[in-house]
């Protein structure tokens, strides 16, 4: 039995842990799936997939604080979540493991995992790191971010910024400390470090060599080899891509809209707040485009005229092939739905791992980057303007389409899972009974 813990307050996560279940089950691999809750549960009773919610759950605004905490990991004094949330969540994930017999956990961000996973024992495996993995930094990939992720440092060098990026997340501790107090609590292995907390036992690098730049002797040969920045036991395993393919039609309207001949902006912003949103439709507006938004959760539809249209939740991958540029926030999902589409892009990327996506794809050339802190409206339009008036971004996208072509990134993890959790070495974790402590009782 595989367990899916997703953390339903990001729709890319919950859209990935959907495929992932998917195609464990069409391989004939048993699965369950628990959350904590969030907005974006709705995909997975839209899908039909049934889960379990678990205590403490998460309502829309501790989903918003949540959001903004993981934006924040690495400022000094951020704290993810207070002690009794952690307790809580590891003692529901706890029973829920050992009711269901679970021989692995599968989890996004929900970090309490890293916890209940070594009480029961088994192997976890990580997705929500995409391709932010170590390789990644021992290679000097990691780029100059669009702006530091302490709004202090904003002033530094680019080299000096470059070579933070990659020598800073194997070294940061602090992010850290809210699972670490409670791991010592409970007896268990530690996250040695923030890059820690992107990996898994496995680690399914969500991307292909070709637009990472490592390859793949390089990823699957990656160990630890006794750096204290990482649990000894990860491993890294690229899979491909995963991004939304939301089974919801188009709606007439937005059809009747996309069919227009009038260029068209599609602007999706999940992790971000109404105000972001109406200032970026504003830039899109002023550089003469069109705007199908995307709303998702946000109540937005004051902002509809003859040229603005709104929507809830819409499948990308069905709307990214039809419109001419696209405005999206930086996480994986969104940024590979826009190059398996062919349609070049801004992106506002939030964090390093953002960044990090958005300069893989302004690396082949479909792609521009403006920093959400440095966002107005005229920048907005003047990077629209850009992409749009310059045909050599359309090629580019065109051409980086080709990299995920025919690629089953789902299937690829689920074999990746299997394979993993069915060999003997995968049950060598450290648990509290392996470190000689007895394993911590929940009534």
């Amino acid at each position: 039995m595989i367990a899916l813990f997703p953390h339903c307050g990001f729709l890319s996560e919950t859209s990935r842990m959907l495929a992932i279940a998917r195609a464990l089950m069409a391989r004939g691999e048993p699965v369950v799936i628990a959350t904590h809750g969030g907005p974006y549960a709705r995909v997975l009773e839209d899908a039909g997939m049934p889960y379990t919610l678990l205590e403490p759950v998460m309502d829309d605004r501790r989903c918003e604080e949540y959001l903004a905490g993981v934006v924040a990991l690495g400022r000094p004094g951020t704290r993810l979540q207070p002690a009794e949330e952690i307790r809580a969540g590891v003692r529901s994930e706890v029973e829920f493991l050992r009711a269901h017999a679970a021989g692995m956990v599968v989890i996004g961000f929900t970090l309490t995992a890293y916890l209940s996973s070594r009480i029961v024992g088994i192997p976890l495996a990580a997705s929500h790191g995409g391709s932010y993995v170590p390789p990644v930094f021992e290679h000097g990939l990691a780029p100059v971010p669009s702006q530091s992720a302490v709004p202090p440092l904003d002033w530094l060098p680019g080299s000096m910024q470059k070579f933070m990026a990659n020598l800073g997340p194997p070294r940061m501790r602090a992010p850290v400390a809210f699972l670490n107090e409670m791991a010592a609590e409970y007896g268990v292995e530690p996250v040695p470090s923030l890059a820690a907390l992107m990996l898994g036992d496995l680690t399914l690098v969500t991307d292909v060599p070709q637009v990472l730049g490592i390859s793949d002797a390089d990823m699957t040969g990656w160990r630890p080899n006794g750096s204290g920045a990482y649990r000894p036991a990860t491993r890294l395993r690229y899979v491909g891509p995963i991004y939304a393919r939301l089974d919801l039609p188009l709606p007439a309207r937005v059809e009747a809209f996309l069919d227009d001949t009038q260029p068209t902006a599609y602007v999706a912003l999940s992790s971000s707040t109404p105000a972001f949103y109406r200032r970026v439709v504003a830039g899109v507006r002023d550089a003469g485009l069109r705007a199908l938004v995307g709303a998702t959760i946000h109540e937005l539809r004051d902002l509809e005229s003859s040229d603005v249209l709104v929507e809830g939740i819409l499948p990308s991958h069905l709307v990214m092939p039809r419109v001419a540029v696209a405005l999206i926030m930086g996480g994986q999902g969104s940024v590979q739905t826009a190059m398996v589409s062919g349609t070049p892009f801004v992106g506002f990327p939030l964090h390093p791992e953002q960044e990090l996506n958005v300069a893989l794809a302004i690396r082949q050339g479909m792609a521009i980057a403006i920093g959400p802190r440095r966002l107005n409206e005229a920048k907005v339009a003047q990077a629209v303007r850009e992409i749009v008036s310059r045909p050599e971004y359309a090629t580019a996208a065109a051409r980086a389409r080709q990299h995920y072509a025919d690629i089953d990134g789902p299937g690829r993890a689920a074999d990746a899972l299997i394979e993993h959790v069915r060999r003997p070495a995968a049950q060598a974790v450290i648990s509290p009974a392996q470190a000689g402590r007895a394993a911590p009782h929940f009534q």
